[in-house]
């Protein structure tokens, strides 16, 4: 066993490392460029348009059937912002050193218009099913756009790594990190932390989406604004370090090798490699997860949708990754911080000896300030409620494609079967097989999605350009 999950944990890493270091970079900083010129910046454009599209409708219902503009966007939010943005860009910044934070930045700033081609897209093609209720995703788009024998097999490779990714393993991966930071924070066996979570999470899943979206839009805003302000009183604290920080980020962006070490082509791809992968990860913009929640917005337009769905990218990373980010380094490169470069030793030594792993970095920075007892307990909170709100979100998206694959009637089998996942998810140990295959499923997912986009790149030019005014006439055209 123990050699097959070896074999396994090799090849796992060598799709992985191609998939991160030159696949998935290449292709979402091409979409990324691509559609941030053919829609004409509209990331900077229709900025303020989505901020008013985003706040301006929180307080709206959706039709029956339908969910409003702001509760696909909590539901799209609430996949974005999770782990990753805790523990994800701790990694990074770890590994990549401070300058992989930058480039998760370029990522962001380009995948704004990713994911407004990919809301756009999700709206113009989704479909009504005999029951009445929305259908919606990039299944749909990619099967608008290749009509044949090659748009079902994108459709299914797309289904398929989406169900594995996001319906049985993300939350896995979700629930392993809820039930670790709270044993640590408040030492509570992580089978009781896992029982509990499967059993709220299989109590919302079974209410299909509108119970959660209605979860999502009442939990996103407390958690965002609950993590945020804990991270300005940690940076309001440590102000002087701030400037320093923002410093490092620049420097070790196109420096990399004074801190990591190695040529200066060979750090230049960690610290790029890491901001791409791990900004995919928590933005998740280009990957395809999130239309499957806009496609179910009541909005008169495809591009009222597509510019809240801006905002949650930069809410996400320029937002709460970025706090993130400023905590980590001014507590920790800064100063008299443990991986301060003052210290004259090697990296890698630094971080073996000061025990810090990308779990654990947050929660020293956090218990810096507020003490380990009171910084533990806050992390451990923040994270379960970011974990928590991707992991029903994440189940919505994967259900969708397990009933494209197998049929509505199977909903209840999936169902069951992600729970479980949530359950062992909590009582297993951080495995790197498990968390290798995360990545490797999330990348799979760019593949498809990203040719669908490509393909009907016109539609959203349009779209772009008009602000939805011919919306009804050329969605009457698919």
């Amino acid at each position: 066993m123990a050699n097959i999950e070896k074999t396994l944990l090799d090849v796992m890493n060598v799709i992985n490392t191609y998939m991160a270091d030159y696949v998935l970079i290449a292709l979402l900083v091409f979409v990324g460029l691509f559609f941030t010129i053919k829609t004409r910046f509209v990331q900077v454009r229709c900025f303020g348009e989505g901020i008013k599209n985003v706040f301006g409708g929180m307080f709206k219902k959706g039709e029956k059937n339908t969910i409003s503009s702001f509760q696909a966007f909590a539901t799209a939010v609430a996949g974005q912002v999770g782990t990753g943005n805790i523990v994800g860009a701790s990694g990074a910044i770890l590994t990549g050193g401070p300058g992989a934070i930058f480039w998760m930045w370029i990522i962001a700033f380009l995948g704004m218009s990713t994911i407004y081609a990919e809301a756009v897209l999700a709206q113009k093609t989704k479909k009504v099913d005999e029951d009445g209720n929305i259908q919606g995703g990039p299944i749909y788009y990619i099967k608008t756009a290749f009509k044949g024998k090659f748009g079902t097999f994108l459709a299914g490779f797309f289904a398929i790594a989406t169900v594995i990714s996001l319906g049985f393993i993300g939350g896995m991966v979700q629930s392993n990190s809820i039930g670790a930071t709270i044993n640590t924070a408040f030492g509570i066996p992580t089978w009781i932390t896992g029982l509990v979570v499967a059993l709220v999470v299989a109590f919302i899943v079974i209410g299909g989406a509108k119970r959660i979206a209605a979860t999502a839009e009442k939990i996103v805003p407390i958690m965002a604004i609950l993590y945020i302000v804990g991270s300005l009183i940690i940076l309001a604290v440590n102000i002087t370090s701030v400037p320093a920080a923002f410093g490092a980020i620049f420097k070790f962006a196109f420096q990399p090798q004074a801190l990591i070490g190695g040529g200066i082509g060979a750090a230049l791809k960690i610290a790029i490699s890491q901001g791409a992968k791990r900004g995919l990860f928590s933005n998740e913009a280009g990957m395809g997860s999130t239309p499957h929640a806009h496609a179910l917005a009541d909005v008169k337009t495809a591009h009222e949708q597509g510019t809240a769905a801006m905002i949650g990218v930069f809410l996400d990373t320029f937002v709460v990754l970025t706090m993130t980010a400023l905590v980590v380094i001014t507590c920790t490169y800064t100063g008299d911080g443990a991986l301060a470069l003052a210290n004259g030793s090697n990296y890698a030594d630094l971080i073996a000896a000061a025990g810090i792993n990308k779990t654990n970095v947050a929660q020293m920075a956090f218990g810096s300030v507020f003490g380990s007892t009171i910084g533990n307990a806050y992390v451990a909170i923040c994270l379960m409620f970011f974990a928590f709100t991707t992991i029903i979100s994440w189940n919505l998206f994967g259900e969708i494609n397990f009933k494209y694959l197998f049929g509505k009637k199977t909903k209840i089998f999936f169902s069951i079967i992600s729970v479980i996942f949530v359950f062992v998810g909590t009582i297993v140990q951080e495995n790197e097989l498990v968390w290798l295959t995360q990545d490797t499923f999330n990348q799979f997912m760019v593949l498809p999605n990203v040719i669908g986009l490509i393909a009907l790149a016109g539609i959203v030019t349009k779209e772009a350009k008009n602000k939805g005014i011919e919306s009804k006439d050329e969605k009457d055209k698919l």
